[in-house]
């Protein structure tokens, strides 16, 4: 079984090794990236940084100010946990890097509370 024919299967196997996050986040992360590229308009990669302005302003369109108490239910507390998301994704083969690709990109790039918040901009103007 590879991770390439059977997805679910895989993300069931990571989360039974590693259970810190529900699947809904892992789940999350890909719609992320997906909105991430239709926004930026292109194909491939994107870094931590981009990758994370696009789960912020998904999470924005289908949670509003509630994204904070919705990724809690998740197990992701700030920026860091969704990079342990995307790499385990990686090391389960569901996702790709480049070798310039570290944790570290993903490490307090924004505070849950404050991008998330009812006063706060839904997008930069």
């Amino acid at each position: 079984m590879s991770a390439q024919h059977k997805p679910e299967e895989t993300l069931r196997g990571l989360i039974e090794r590693d259970g810190r996050y529900q699947a809904d986040a892992y789940r999350f992360v890909f719609e992320g990236l997906d909105y991430t590229l239709k926004h930026l308009g292109r194909k491939g990669h994107v870094s931590g940084r981009e990758l994370l302005e696009g789960i912020r302003l998904h999470a924005l369109d289908q949670f509003g100010g509630l994204a904070p108490l919705v990724f809690r239910q998740w197990g992701v507390h700030g920026t860091e946990d969704f990079g342990e998301i995307v790499f385990n994704l990686v090391g389960a083969g569901l996702m790709g890097k480049t070798d310039h690709d570290t944790k570290d990109d993903f490490r307090n790039v924004y505070d849950f509370a404050a991008v998330f918040s009812i006063e706060s901009p839904k997008r930069p103007r």
